[in-house]
Protein backbone atom coordinates (compact mmCIF):
# COMPACT_ATOMS: atom_id res chain seq x y z
CA UNK A 1 0.00 0.00 0.00
CA UNK A 2 1.88 3.53 -1.15
CA UNK A 3 1.81 5.96 1.99
CA UNK A 4 -0.31 8.20 1.72
CA UNK A 5 1.09 11.92 1.74
CA UNK A 6 -0.28 14.81 2.48
CA UNK A 7 -0.99 17.16 -0.86
CA UNK A 8 0.25 20.23 -1.06
CA UNK A 9 -1.22 23.31 -3.29
CA UNK A 10 0.55 24.89 -6.34
CA UNK A 11 1.70 27.86 -4.63
CA UNK A 12 2.97 25.89 -2.09
CA UNK A 13 5.43 23.48 -3.65
CA UNK A 14 6.32 26.22 -6.26
CA UNK A 15 7.88 28.65 -2.99
CA UNK A 16 9.74 25.44 -1.41
CA UNK A 17 11.29 25.07 -5.10
CA UNK A 18 11.87 28.62 -4.94
CA UNK A 19 13.34 28.39 -1.62
CA UNK A 20 15.19 25.34 -2.24
CA UNK A 21 16.40 26.89 -5.70
CA UNK A 22 17.27 30.88 -5.53
CA UNK A 23 19.54 30.43 -2.03
CA UNK A 24 21.59 28.18 -4.43
CA UNK A 25 21.87 30.17 -6.90
CA UNK A 26 22.18 33.68 -6.10
CA UNK A 27 25.45 33.74 -8.25
CA UNK A 28 26.11 31.87 -11.39
CA UNK A 29 27.71 33.07 -14.71
CA UNK A 30 26.66 31.32 -17.65
CA UNK A 31 27.50 30.88 -21.50
CA UNK A 32 25.37 30.33 -24.40
CA UNK A 33 23.70 31.08 -27.52
CA UNK A 34 21.12 34.83 -27.49
CA UNK A 35 18.24 33.30 -29.03
CA UNK A 36 14.93 35.29 -29.25
CA UNK A 37 16.17 38.87 -27.90
CA UNK A 38 13.13 41.40 -27.64
CA UNK A 39 12.94 44.83 -25.89
CA UNK A 40 9.69 46.19 -24.63
CA UNK A 41 8.74 49.53 -24.11
CA UNK A 42 9.69 49.74 -20.14
CA UNK A 43 13.21 49.25 -21.54
CA UNK A 44 13.24 45.42 -20.09
CA UNK A 45 14.91 42.34 -22.55
CA UNK A 46 13.89 39.02 -22.71
CA UNK A 47 15.41 36.51 -24.25
CA UNK A 48 16.80 32.78 -24.11
CA UNK A 49 20.23 31.36 -23.82
CA UNK A 50 20.78 28.05 -25.32
CA UNK A 51 23.18 25.23 -26.08
CA UNK A 52 23.31 22.03 -27.55
CA UNK A 53 21.54 20.49 -24.65
CA UNK A 54 19.06 23.03 -22.99
CA UNK A 55 17.49 26.58 -22.85
CA UNK A 56 17.51 29.15 -20.24
CA UNK A 57 14.96 31.96 -19.99
CA UNK A 58 16.54 35.11 -19.03
CA UNK A 59 15.86 38.69 -18.52
CA UNK A 60 17.81 41.94 -18.81
CA UNK A 61 16.06 44.45 -16.94
CA UNK A 62 16.69 48.28 -18.15
CA UNK A 63 18.61 49.28 -14.93
CA UNK A 64 21.31 46.75 -15.78
CA UNK A 65 21.20 47.35 -19.60
CA UNK A 66 22.03 51.16 -19.05
CA UNK A 67 25.39 49.99 -17.32
CA UNK A 68 26.05 47.70 -21.03
CA UNK A 69 28.49 49.70 -23.58
CA UNK A 70 26.91 51.29 -26.04
CA UNK A 71 28.99 49.61 -28.28
CA UNK A 72 27.32 46.25 -27.31
CA UNK A 73 24.60 45.51 -29.65
CA UNK A 74 22.63 42.14 -28.89
CA UNK A 75 21.23 40.22 -31.10
CA UNK A 76 20.25 36.46 -32.13
CA UNK A 77 23.03 34.03 -32.82
CA UNK A 78 25.43 35.95 -30.64
CA UNK A 79 27.57 33.96 -27.81
CA UNK A 80 27.37 35.63 -24.63
CA UNK A 81 28.80 35.26 -21.16
CA UNK A 82 26.20 36.34 -18.74
CA UNK A 83 26.32 36.97 -14.67
CA UNK A 84 23.22 36.89 -12.36
CA UNK A 85 21.02 34.82 -10.20
CA UNK A 86 18.53 32.60 -10.70
CA UNK A 87 15.15 33.17 -9.60
CA UNK A 88 11.27 31.60 -9.61
CA UNK A 89 8.32 33.16 -11.45
CA UNK A 90 6.04 31.25 -9.54
CA UNK A 91 2.78 32.59 -12.06
CA UNK A 92 4.21 30.91 -14.71
CA UNK A 93 6.14 28.08 -12.77
CA UNK A 94 9.48 28.89 -14.65
CA UNK A 95 12.65 29.55 -13.09
CA UNK A 96 14.96 31.84 -15.04
CA UNK A 97 18.05 33.74 -15.10
CA UNK A 98 17.53 37.52 -14.26
CA UNK A 99 20.87 38.98 -15.72
CA UNK A 100 23.57 41.67 -13.65
CA UNK A 101 25.80 42.00 -16.09
CA UNK A 102 26.79 40.39 -19.75
CA UNK A 103 29.33 40.56 -22.88
CA UNK A 104 30.38 38.85 -25.67
CA UNK A 105 31.74 35.25 -24.53
CA UNK A 106 35.65 34.77 -25.69
CA UNK A 107 35.44 38.78 -26.73
CA UNK A 108 35.72 40.34 -23.29
CA UNK A 109 39.27 41.20 -24.03
CA UNK A 110 38.78 42.50 -27.45
CA UNK A 111 35.75 45.18 -25.95
CA UNK A 112 38.15 46.27 -23.59
CA UNK A 113 40.79 46.30 -25.89
CA UNK A 114 38.57 48.67 -28.44
CA UNK A 115 37.75 50.76 -25.27
CA UNK A 116 41.68 51.08 -24.76
CA UNK A 117 42.73 52.06 -27.86
CA UNK A 118 39.56 54.39 -28.97
CA UNK A 119 40.64 56.39 -26.03
CA UNK A 120 44.38 56.24 -27.03
CA UNK A 121 43.83 57.10 -31.02
CA UNK A 122 41.33 59.88 -29.87
CA UNK A 123 43.68 61.74 -27.37
CA UNK A 124 45.69 62.01 -30.50
CA UNK A 125 43.30 63.84 -32.22
CA UNK A 126 42.85 61.21 -34.78
CA UNK A 127 39.10 61.35 -34.59
CA UNK A 128 38.65 65.25 -34.02
CA UNK A 129 35.94 66.75 -36.54
CA UNK A 130 38.28 69.76 -37.53
CA UNK A 131 40.06 66.60 -39.22
CA UNK A 132 37.44 65.50 -40.90
CA UNK A 133 37.02 66.24 -45.16
CA UNK A 134 34.62 67.20 -46.95
CA UNK A 135 32.98 64.90 -49.84
CA UNK A 136 33.66 66.07 -53.24
CA UNK A 137 30.19 67.53 -54.71
CA UNK A 138 30.74 65.38 -58.56
CA UNK A 139 33.22 62.44 -57.83
CA UNK A 140 34.04 60.94 -60.93
CA UNK A 141 36.16 58.32 -59.77
CA UNK A 142 35.68 56.25 -56.46
CA UNK A 143 37.31 53.72 -55.01
CA UNK A 144 36.22 50.67 -53.11
CA UNK A 145 38.35 48.21 -50.47
CA UNK A 146 36.56 45.59 -49.35
CA UNK A 147 35.91 41.90 -50.36
CA UNK A 148 35.86 41.13 -53.81
CA UNK A 149 33.17 38.58 -53.39
CA UNK A 150 29.90 39.00 -51.29
CA UNK A 151 26.98 41.15 -51.71
CA UNK A 152 28.56 44.02 -50.68
CA UNK A 153 30.62 45.23 -53.56
CA UNK A 154 27.69 44.09 -55.77
CA UNK A 155 25.10 46.23 -53.76
CA UNK A 156 27.88 49.35 -53.55
CA UNK A 157 28.53 49.15 -57.35
CA UNK A 158 24.55 48.56 -58.03
CA UNK A 159 23.89 51.89 -56.31
CA UNK A 160 26.32 53.54 -57.92
CA UNK A 161 25.22 52.57 -61.43
CA UNK A 162 21.59 53.57 -60.51
CA UNK A 163 22.50 56.95 -59.18
CA UNK A 164 25.00 58.03 -61.90
CA UNK A 165 26.08 55.89 -64.76
CA UNK A 166 28.90 57.76 -65.54
CA UNK A 167 31.26 57.17 -62.40
CA UNK A 168 34.82 55.18 -62.78
CA UNK A 169 34.74 52.33 -60.08
CA UNK A 170 37.77 50.60 -59.39
CA UNK A 171 38.37 47.94 -56.32
CA UNK A 172 40.79 47.12 -54.19
CA UNK A 173 40.72 43.64 -53.12
CA UNK A 174 41.22 42.95 -49.44
CA UNK A 175 40.65 40.18 -46.60
CA UNK A 176 37.72 41.87 -44.18
CA UNK A 177 38.33 39.42 -41.18
CA UNK A 178 40.84 37.15 -40.22
CA UNK A 179 45.01 37.05 -40.16
CA UNK A 180 46.33 39.42 -42.32
CA UNK A 181 42.74 41.30 -43.25
CA UNK A 182 43.94 44.20 -40.98
CA UNK A 183 47.59 44.88 -43.02
CA UNK A 184 45.31 44.19 -46.36
CA UNK A 185 42.72 46.31 -45.78
CA UNK A 186 45.74 49.33 -44.95
CA UNK A 187 48.13 48.55 -47.83
CA UNK A 188 44.57 49.18 -50.06
CA UNK A 189 43.88 52.04 -48.36
CA UNK A 190 47.54 53.54 -49.05
CA UNK A 191 48.12 52.42 -51.87
CA UNK A 192 44.55 54.59 -53.50
CA UNK A 193 46.21 57.78 -51.89
CA UNK A 194 49.70 56.60 -53.46
CA UNK A 195 48.53 56.78 -56.86
CA UNK A 196 49.65 58.80 -59.12
CA UNK A 197 48.00 57.59 -62.45
CA UNK A 198 43.99 56.86 -61.45
CA UNK A 199 42.98 58.64 -58.29
CA UNK A 200 40.10 58.42 -56.90
CA UNK A 201 38.01 61.92 -55.66
CA UNK A 202 36.77 59.35 -52.53
CA UNK A 203 36.91 55.80 -50.96
CA UNK A 204 34.25 53.69 -49.35
CA UNK A 205 36.09 50.61 -46.72
CA UNK A 206 34.28 48.19 -45.40
CA UNK A 207 32.24 44.93 -45.62
CA UNK A 208 29.09 43.14 -44.33
CA UNK A 209 27.59 42.86 -40.81
CA UNK A 210 28.48 40.42 -38.29
CA UNK A 211 30.34 39.52 -34.63
CA UNK A 212 32.77 41.51 -33.04
CA UNK A 213 35.36 39.13 -33.81
CA UNK A 214 34.09 39.40 -37.53
CA UNK A 215 34.77 42.86 -37.82
CA UNK A 216 37.67 43.40 -35.58
CA UNK A 217 39.90 44.03 -38.60
CA UNK A 218 38.50 47.16 -38.72
CA UNK A 219 39.22 47.96 -34.99
CA UNK A 220 42.81 47.05 -35.43
CA UNK A 221 45.75 50.11 -35.12
CA UNK A 222 46.93 49.90 -38.86
CA UNK A 223 43.48 50.50 -40.41
CA UNK A 224 42.63 53.81 -38.37
CA UNK A 225 45.72 55.10 -39.26
CA UNK A 226 45.33 54.53 -42.52
CA UNK A 227 42.35 55.94 -42.80
CA UNK A 228 42.71 58.74 -40.56
CA UNK A 229 46.20 59.88 -43.14
CA UNK A 230 44.09 59.22 -46.10
CA UNK A 231 44.30 62.23 -48.23
CA UNK A 232 41.63 60.96 -50.17
CA UNK A 233 38.09 61.73 -48.43
CA UNK A 234 36.76 58.10 -47.04
CA UNK A 235 32.99 56.91 -46.06
CA UNK A 236 33.66 54.00 -43.09
CA UNK A 237 30.73 51.15 -44.16
CA UNK A 238 31.62 48.87 -41.58
CA UNK A 239 28.51 46.13 -40.99
CA UNK A 240 25.18 46.83 -40.15
CA UNK A 241 23.58 50.29 -38.94
CA UNK A 242 24.02 49.58 -35.07
CA UNK A 243 27.94 48.13 -35.41
CA UNK A 244 30.57 50.63 -34.88
CA UNK A 245 34.00 50.39 -35.16
CA UNK A 246 37.12 52.63 -34.77
CA UNK A 247 37.04 52.53 -38.54
CA UNK A 248 34.35 54.56 -38.41
CA UNK A 249 35.42 57.15 -35.95
CA UNK A 250 38.27 57.96 -38.09
CA UNK A 251 37.21 58.53 -41.30
CA UNK A 252 35.34 61.24 -42.96
CA UNK A 253 31.68 59.97 -42.81
CA UNK A 254 30.35 57.23 -41.37
CA UNK A 255 27.26 55.23 -43.52
CA UNK A 256 25.02 52.74 -41.49
CA UNK A 257 25.22 50.27 -44.85
CA UNK A 258 27.25 49.70 -47.78
CA UNK A 259 24.65 50.37 -50.12
CA UNK A 260 23.57 53.67 -47.67
CA UNK A 261 27.57 54.93 -48.62
CA UNK A 262 26.85 54.25 -52.40
CA UNK A 263 24.15 56.78 -51.74
CA UNK A 264 26.35 59.07 -49.85
CA UNK A 265 28.66 59.36 -52.36
CA UNK A 266 27.16 61.25 -54.99
CA UNK A 267 23.12 62.40 -55.74
CA UNK A 268 21.30 61.49 -58.42
CA UNK A 269 22.73 62.37 -62.10
CA UNK A 270 18.86 63.49 -62.52
CA UNK A 271 19.45 65.86 -59.36
CA UNK A 272 22.54 67.49 -61.09
CA UNK A 273 20.76 68.04 -64.51
CA UNK A 274 17.54 69.46 -62.69
CA UNK A 275 20.21 72.00 -61.04
CA UNK A 276 22.07 72.89 -64.25
CA UNK A 277 18.53 73.82 -65.79
CA UNK A 278 17.49 76.04 -62.90
CA UNK A 279 21.13 77.39 -63.00
CA UNK A 280 20.60 77.51 -66.82
CA UNK A 281 17.41 79.42 -66.62
CA UNK A 282 18.86 81.73 -64.30
CA UNK A 283 21.68 83.08 -66.85
CA UNK A 284 19.60 83.15 -69.03
CA UNK A 285 17.42 85.61 -67.31
CA UNK A 286 20.29 87.65 -66.18
CA UNK A 287 21.72 87.99 -69.83
CA UNK A 288 18.10 88.92 -70.59
CA UNK A 289 18.36 91.26 -68.09
CA UNK A 290 21.76 92.83 -69.10
CA UNK A 291 21.21 93.35 -72.97
CA UNK A 292 18.02 95.08 -71.87
CA UNK A 293 19.86 97.05 -69.77
CA UNK A 294 22.27 97.84 -72.37
CA UNK A 295 19.79 98.35 -75.46
CA UNK A 296 18.47 101.49 -72.98
CA UNK A 297 21.97 102.72 -72.53
CA UNK A 298 22.21 102.60 -76.13
CA UNK A 299 18.94 104.32 -76.76
CA UNK A 300 19.93 106.86 -74.36
CA UNK A 301 22.92 107.81 -76.06
CA UNK A 302 21.45 107.91 -79.41
CA UNK A 303 19.42 110.48 -77.50
CA UNK A 304 22.00 112.23 -76.33
CA UNK A 305 23.65 112.44 -79.59
CA UNK A 306 20.65 113.40 -81.91
CA UNK A 307 20.00 116.63 -79.32
CA UNK A 308 23.49 117.71 -79.31
CA UNK A 309 23.37 117.82 -83.05
CA UNK A 310 20.44 119.52 -83.26
CA UNK A 311 21.60 122.07 -80.99
CA UNK A 312 24.92 122.57 -82.75
CA UNK A 313 22.72 123.10 -86.34
CA UNK A 314 20.88 125.83 -84.61
CA UNK A 315 23.87 127.54 -83.42
CA UNK A 316 25.52 127.47 -86.62
CA UNK A 317 21.95 128.76 -88.54
CA UNK A 318 22.22 131.99 -85.81
CA UNK A 319 25.85 132.77 -86.95
CA UNK A 320 25.31 132.60 -90.44
CA UNK A 321 21.60 134.66 -90.27
CA UNK A 322 23.90 137.26 -87.57
CA UNK A 323 26.82 137.18 -89.92
CA UNK A 324 23.46 137.63 -93.53
CA UNK A 325 22.46 141.10 -91.24
CA UNK A 326 25.73 142.48 -90.42
CA UNK A 327 26.52 141.79 -94.32
CA UNK A 328 23.33 143.69 -95.29
CA UNK A 329 23.83 146.94 -92.41
CA UNK A 330 27.84 147.34 -94.13
CA UNK A 331 25.90 147.32 -97.45
CA UNK A 332 23.74 150.08 -97.02
CA UNK A 333 26.41 152.48 -95.31
CA UNK A 334 28.41 151.79 -98.17
CA UNK A 335 26.18 152.72 -100.68
CA UNK A 336 24.78 155.69 -98.54
CA UNK A 337 28.53 156.76 -98.21
CA UNK A 338 28.98 156.90 -101.65
CA UNK A 339 25.93 158.24 -102.70
CA UNK A 340 27.27 161.42 -100.60
CA UNK A 341 31.06 161.54 -101.16
CA UNK A 342 30.74 160.54 -105.09
CA UNK A 343 27.42 162.11 -106.32
CA UNK A 344 29.01 163.48 -109.77
CA UNK A 345 30.55 160.30 -109.99
CA UNK A 346 27.18 158.18 -110.39
CA UNK A 347 28.01 155.91 -112.63
CA UNK A 348 31.22 154.40 -111.60
CA UNK A 349 30.09 154.51 -107.87
CA UNK A 350 27.28 152.37 -109.42
CA UNK A 351 29.61 149.94 -110.95
CA UNK A 352 31.51 149.76 -108.07
CA UNK A 353 28.79 148.92 -105.75
CA UNK A 354 27.37 146.18 -107.85
CA UNK A 355 30.71 144.58 -108.21
CA UNK A 356 30.70 145.29 -104.29
CA UNK A 357 27.63 143.72 -103.71
CA UNK A 358 28.45 140.86 -106.11
CA UNK A 359 31.79 140.63 -103.83
CA UNK A 360 29.11 140.64 -100.70
CA UNK A 361 27.33 137.83 -102.68
CA UNK A 362 30.31 135.42 -103.09
CA UNK A 363 31.05 135.94 -99.54
CA UNK A 364 27.48 134.86 -98.20
CA UNK A 365 27.70 132.34 -100.84
CA UNK A 366 30.88 131.04 -99.26
CA UNK A 367 29.50 131.35 -96.14
CA UNK A 368 26.60 129.41 -97.07
CA UNK A 369 28.95 126.37 -98.39
CA UNK A 370 30.90 126.19 -95.38
CA UNK A 371 27.67 125.97 -93.57
CA UNK A 372 26.63 123.31 -95.32
CA UNK A 373 29.96 121.89 -95.95
CA UNK A 374 29.82 121.57 -92.03
CA UNK A 375 26.30 119.29 -92.13
CA UNK A 376 27.84 115.71 -92.30
CA UNK A 377 24.52 114.60 -94.19
CA UNK A 378 24.91 117.99 -96.90
CA UNK A 379 27.23 115.55 -99.17
CA UNK A 380 25.08 113.21 -99.80
CA UNK A 381 23.10 115.86 -101.85
CA UNK A 382 26.11 116.60 -103.73
CA UNK A 383 26.40 112.64 -105.16
CA UNK A 384 28.46 111.67 -102.81
CA UNK A 385 27.53 108.66 -100.01
CA UNK A 386 28.62 107.09 -96.74
CA UNK A 387 29.87 103.19 -96.57
CA UNK A 388 28.91 100.92 -92.91
CA UNK A 389 29.97 97.72 -92.11
CA UNK A 390 27.04 95.45 -90.67
CA UNK A 391 28.14 96.74 -87.62
CA UNK A 392 27.65 100.26 -88.19
CA UNK A 393 31.61 101.06 -88.52
CA UNK A 394 32.34 103.71 -90.97
CA UNK A 395 34.32 102.28 -94.01
CA UNK A 396 37.72 104.71 -94.76
CA UNK A 397 39.60 102.28 -96.43
CA UNK A 398 39.59 99.49 -98.53
CA UNK A 399 41.90 97.99 -95.27
CA UNK A 400 38.50 98.15 -93.28
CA UNK A 401 36.75 95.19 -95.20
CA UNK A 402 37.49 91.79 -96.56
CA UNK A 403 36.09 89.44 -99.15
CA UNK A 404 32.38 88.62 -98.71
CA UNK A 405 32.19 91.62 -95.80
CA UNK A 406 28.51 93.10 -95.49
CA UNK A 407 28.55 96.87 -96.63
CA UNK A 408 25.43 99.55 -96.23
CA UNK A 409 25.80 102.50 -98.48
CA UNK A 410 23.65 105.74 -97.48
CA UNK A 411 23.12 107.89 -99.92
CA UNK A 412 20.84 111.07 -100.25
CA UNK A 413 17.40 109.67 -100.44
CA UNK A 414 17.88 105.68 -99.04
CA UNK A 415 20.28 102.85 -98.21
CA UNK A 416 21.83 100.45 -100.85
CA UNK A 417 23.07 96.84 -98.97
CA UNK A 418 26.20 95.47 -100.83
CA UNK A 419 28.45 92.54 -100.23
CA UNK A 420 32.46 92.76 -100.94
CA UNK A 421 33.32 89.93 -103.56
CA UNK A 422 36.74 88.80 -104.28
Amino acid sequence: MHETLKPLSITELTQRIRSAVEPSFSSVCVEGELSGFKTYTSGHSYFTLKDAGALLNAVLFSSARAKLPAELVLKDGLKIRAQGSITVYPERGQYQLVVRHLELAGAGDLMQQFEELKKRLQQEGLFAPEQKKPLPLLPQRVGIVTSPSGAVIHDIITVLGRRFPNLHIRLAPVKVQGEGASTSIANAIRFFNASTEWVPDVLIVGRGGGSIEDLWAFNEEPVVRAVAASRIPIISAVGHETDFTLCDFAADLRAPTPSAAAELVILPKTEFQARLQRLQEDLRQALSRRQEKNMQRLDDIDGHLRSALQQKGQQFRKRVEQASARLGVLRERQTRTLESRLGLHEQRLTQAAHRQIERSRARLETLKRQFELLNPLAVLDRGYSLTRTADGRLVRSVKDVSSDTPLLTQVKDGTIASRVTP
